[in-house]
């Protein structure tokens, strides 16, 4: 049966390596190197088994999402990532199962240029902690505290695809792959988040659901909001799947675990946040507007007053 350090050993034969990284794996921590001029932004998020993801989700798919929700967080900041730490809990020593988690999570860290510097393994319950570190100028980050009333709201992609997927494999019913690999695969919008530097005012990854997390905009900026829930983008998975408008608002405004970014510009930036959606090959759609006041007040195509059961996900309501 292989060891800890065997798996130790595996993990490290995988990882990329950036000129940077001035000690990696292998010591008691790593030595990096920052450069001159930028600022350090650092996330971390932990998935376990059963919450985060499906128990028999692919290793490969936990491997992946396990970075990209780090990712994600990095994007909404608008940083560059450059290096990562990972802390895994297994319930036993399958090199197999670590050799196609790592799979999913190389090939995404590859695609960003991420190197993975350290971490921990240990017994216990299936569960997966990342710490991402990225790179911003100085005063260039994006934050939650800066929008503005007056502001235009934008959402990336198409939200709700994951909570049907999700949905999907609760009810053991018929499972779509598009909206299940929307679930197990999210595609961080790093590049649109680097982007909208410059343009935006703020920004945040919608991971708990779009009403829940803009409504963490509003309250650390100041400031309402009123959205049109039905200029949401809907995949056409998603409208195939779920032909009842009201549940598939839901899905929309409060499923979560979508991984796109929510975020304000002023009017003058319209032309730029289209362009920079191009840029990025990531879809961009107006939904809504900063207002001066509190709360979200949400709203159909029609003009007639709309509001889901719950805002998003709370991992600690009762």
């Amino acid at each position: 049966m292989a060891g800890e350090f065997d798996l130790i050993d595996r993990i490290r034969a995988r990882v990329l390596a950036r000129a940077d990284v001035a000690l990696g794996i292998g010591d008691d921590a790593a030595l990096l190197q920052p450069p001159l001029g930028r600022q350090l932004v650092v996330a971390m998020d932990t998935l376990n088994s059963g919450v985060h993801f499906p128990p028999a989700t692919a290793p490969a798919d936990i491997g992946w999402k396990a970075l990209a929700v780090n990712l994600s967080d990095l994007a909404a900041m608008g940083a560059l990532p450059a290096w990562c730490t990972l802390s895994l809990s297994m319930p036993e020593p399958d090199p197999v199962w670590v050799d196609a988690f790592l799979d999913g999570f190389d090939a995404l860290a590859r695609a960003h240029d991420v190197a993975l510097v350290g971490g921990d393994t240990t017994r216990g319950p299936l569960s997966v902690c990342v710490t991402a570190f990225g790179l911003v100028a100085p005063g260039a980050a994006l934050r939650r505290n800066g929008a503005q009333a007056g502001d235009d709201i934008w959402i990336s992609g198409t939200p709700g695809d994951a909570a049907a997927a999700l949905a999907q494999w609760s009810d053991g019913g018929t499972r779509d792959p598009v909206l299940r690999a929307r679930l197990d695969r999210p595609t961080p919008r790093v590049e649109l988040g680097l982007a909208l530097a410059g343009h935006a005012h703020a920004a945040i990854d919608v991971s708990d659901g779009l009403l829940a997390d803009l409504g963490h905009v509003c309250r650390a900026s100041g400031v309402g909001a009123m959205l049109d829930i039905d200029a949401v983008p809907v995949s056409a998975a998603l409208r195939n799947a779920v032909d009842d408008v009201h549940a598939r608002r839901a899905l929309q405004a409060s499923g979560g675990d979508d991984y796109e970014l929510c975020f304000t510009a002023p009017v003058s930036a319209r032309d730029a946040i289209v362009a920079a959606g191009a840029a990025s090959a990531t879809p961009v759609a107006r939904i809504g507007r900063m207002i001066e006041g509190a709360g979200i007040a949400v709203s159909t195509g029609e003009g007639a007053p709309w509001s889901p059961a719950r805002a998003g996900w709370d991992h600690f309501a009762g």
